[in-house]
């Protein structure tokens, strides 16, 4: 953080785009606002005519400056900056941070190799005095949004220009996923946030309170509050919610209900982990409890019913409302052939956000030795999905890359497919953002570091043997082969 300029403390912004070549930096602007909300209290709006302002533009490179100049000032977004993880660290620019390596401790936990810096760039690698930047009381930070790369600036394309005294760290430094643990306790450290903007309920089930939930007294049974191997290891221990199907009758239920919840918008995102391993029969059922007009929840919405599916295998909802009431979430979990099940019904990690939801959600189990076992070239096919317009698309996953591709990244090809909507949608199929998120496990959304990659579909551009770029026509199917990696480094 610096200390020797004001800070932005109410942000707007001020968004300009002329033509729709602008349209993809303009959506992953927005991203990177939903997870300032969500991670922290700072929030950003529509410009009104106020003196302080960030002025977004897509000029030659990605660069901000630093904290407040209280009169108005450019966010350059340009080409080859259109990544979330981009526009969060010119963000953090502008919210007042300097570039990890600028810190007055840098020496300790890195080399400038300064001989190989480009020309005139050695500026990038300055550091300040502890007069001037304040580390916050907080450790140096090699995850950090903020850190240059090993081969940001450098002349040789081979050799480094920063390299970390622990060599494990070399890989880490320069990631592009998501700010990091340490930079939002920063954040949120120095402009006193208390919680964040979006997130509404958020339980992993540890404490015995159960996050204020409240089994339902008019229900049969009551959900248990259990000890289990962990869903991520069998090494270490976590709490979850359960519901045995294994004794009593078919057709009983056990309900569990969420404190009561005030919103602030009307989109809502409710996830959570399930697992059925009792009677393929078994149900959980999801339910939304409003303010029925006379200040009591008690209207009732069911948004969601899951059946079993007697794979014995943890799963992901991603269930999307809406309500602009005060209002409770309920769990309801059906008996369905108790004679048959040896287990019952799991509930873990929920989140509530009042943020959309992703379109679909691809569950891949055992990626750790899918990945091991690839070679490049080899993928997996996914699920057929339809996104809220009615587009039926898929994916296409390489954990080692496409054949053609340099490197060894995971790749992802999008492609829209023939499904029973065609002869009512639009085509071709132009303008629409396709994003590709990578989602951390963390059962703390606010840890989570995921990765996201965007791009809008182009009526220019059409399929080609050559270059893989992609076709919207009706007749034909559109692709795009993105790694999941930054394709420039140098960020400012």
């Amino acid at each position: 953080m610096t200390t020797g300029r004001i800070l932005l403390v109410a942000l707007h912004f001020y968004l300009i785009y002329y033509f729709l070549y602008y349209l993809n930096t303009k959506g992953v602007i927005f991203q990177a606002f939903e997870m300032f909300r969500l991670k922290s209290c700072i929030d950003f709006k529509p410009y009104e005519g106020e003196k302080s302002y960030l002025q977004f533009e897509k000029l030659d490179g990605c660069w901000s400056y630093v904290g407040d100049l209280q009169n108005g000032q450019v966010v350059s977004i340009g080409s080859r900056c259109e990544y979330k993880d981009t526009v969060e660290h010119e963000l953090l620019h502008a919210l007042g941070f300097y570039h990890e390596q600028s810190r007055t401790d840098r020496d300790d936990y890195v080399k400038i190799w300064w001989n190989e810096i480009i020309d005139g760039q050695a500026y990038n690698f300055d550091k300040y005095d502890d007069s001037f930047i304040s580390d916050l009381n907080t450790p140096y930070d090699y995850e950090s949004v903020l850190h240059y790369g090993p081969y940001s600036f450098n002349k040789n394309s081979a050799v480094p220009s920063i390299t970390t005294k622990i060599p494990e760290f070399n890989n880490i430094i320069g990631q592009s996923q998501d700010m990091s643990k340490i930079d939002l306790e920063r954040l949120n450290r120095m402009y006193r946030c208390a919680s964040s903007l979006t997130i509404l309920d958020q339980c992993t089930f540890e404490s015995i309170n159960i996050c204020g939930m409240v089994q339902n007294e008019r229900d049969d049974k009551d959900w248990e509050h259990t000890l289990i191997a962990t869903r991520i290891t069998t090494t270490n221990k976590e709490y979850i919610m359960s519901f045995d199907t294994s004794k009593g009758l078919s057709g009983e239920t056990a309900i569990l209900e969420s404190r009561i919840l005030y919103p602030k918008r009307n989109e809502k995102c409710l996830q959570f982990y399930y697992k059925f391993d009792g009677s393929p029969k078994d149900e959980l059922i999801m339910w939304l409890k409003t303010d029925d007009g006379t200040g009591n929840i008690r209207k009732s919405i069911q948004v969601k019913n899951v059946p079993g599916d007697g794979k014995k295998q943890w799963n992901f909802a991603n269930i999307p409302f809406n309500t602009r009431a005060k209002f409770r979430y309920v769990f309801q979990g059906l008996k369905g052939d108790p004679q048959n099940s040896k287990g019952g019904i799991h509930i873990d990690d929920i989140t509530l956000t009042e943020t959309q939801c992703p379109t679909s959600v691809w569950q891949i189990r055992n990626f750790t030795s899918i990945l091991k076992s690839s070679s490049k070239g080899d993928y997996l096919p996914s699920p057929i999905f339809y996104n809220s317009e009615g587009y039926c698309f898929v994916l296409s996953l390489y954990p080692r890359g496409p054949s053609n591709s340099n490197g060894d990244y995971l790749g992802i090809m999008f492609s829209l497919c023939s499904g029973q909507n065609d002869r009512a949608l639009e085509w071709p199929a132009v303008n629409r953002q396709v994003t590709f998120t990578i989602v951390d496990q963390n059962p703390d959304i606010t840890q989570r570091m995921s990765a996201s990659r965007s791009f809008v579909t182009d009526p220019n551009q059409r399929y080609s043997k050559s270059n893989g770029v992609w076709v919207v026509s009706r007749s034909n199917f559109l692709q795009s082969l993105e790694p999941m990696t930054n394709s420039g480094d140098n960020k400012v």
